[in-house]
C-alpha cells in the first residue's frame, strides 16, 4: 500500500470509529427525548412503524429472515444494534474522506453532516426500502426528534474525528 491509499484506509477506520462514537451519542439523546415525548405522539409513531420495530430492527429482520436464520429476543435487539451501529459507522467513514473539501467551521459541518443524513435516510432512505412508513405517518415529535438525533451525531462524529486526527498527528 502506498501513502495515498494508508491515508484513505487510516480515514476511513477513523471515520467509522468516529460515526460509532456518533451513533452512542445519538442514542443516548434520543432516548432522553423519547422518554419525554406526549404519550399521545408516542402512540402515533408506535402505530406507524413497520411491524412495530424500530427501523434497524426491521432492518435486522429483513437481512435474517431469508437466511433463515432465528434469534432470542436478545440476540434479535443485538442485531438491531449492530445494524444501528453499521448505520453510524458507514457514513462516518465517508463523511471522514470528504468533510474537508468544505470550507467551514468543523461545527457547521458537523450540523450539516447530521441534517443530511437525517433528510436523506430517516426521510427518504428508510421509507423506501419499507423500513419505516412515510414521514407523514409519524407525528412532528418524532419529526423533531429525530432532527435533534441526527444533528447531535453529526456535532459528535465531527468532534471525535478531530480528536483522532489530532491523537494519530
Amino acid at each position: 500500500m502506498n501513502d495515498k491509499s494508508n491515508g484513505v484506509a487510516a480515514s476511513l477506520l477513523k471515520g467509522a470509529i468516529a460515526g460509532a462514537a456518533g451513533m452512542w451519542v445519538m442514542d443516548r439523546i434520543s432516548w432522553y427525548l423519547y422518554r419525554r415525548e406526549d404519550p399521545a405522539a408516542h402512540r402515533q409513531e408506535k402505530e406507524a412503524q413497520t411491524g412495530g420495530m424500530y427501523t434497524t430492527h426491521v432492518a435486522a429482520k429483513k437481512l435474517l429472515d431469508p437466511l433463515g436464520i432465528t434469534l432470542s429476543d436478545k440476540q434479535f435487539y443485538a442485531a438491531g444494534k449492530v445494524v444501528q451501529y453499521g448505520l453510524g459507522m458507514a457514513p462516518g467513514a465517508l463523511y471522514a474522506l470528504y468533510r474537508d473539501r468544505l470550507k467551514m467551521s468543523s461545527s457547521l459541518k458537523g450540523l450539516l453532516y447530521g441534517f443530511g443524513l437525517f433528510v436523506v435516510v430517516d426521510e427518504v432512505v428508510m421509507p423506501l426500502l419499507g423500513l419505516a412508513s412515510g414521514p407523514r405517518a409519524y407525528p412532528w415529535q418524532a419529526h423533531a426528534r429525530g432532527l435533534v438525533d441526527h444533528l447531535a451525531l453529526g456535532v459528535a462524529t465531527d468532534a471525535a474525528l478531530n480528536a483522532l486526527n489530532r491523537a494519530t498527528s
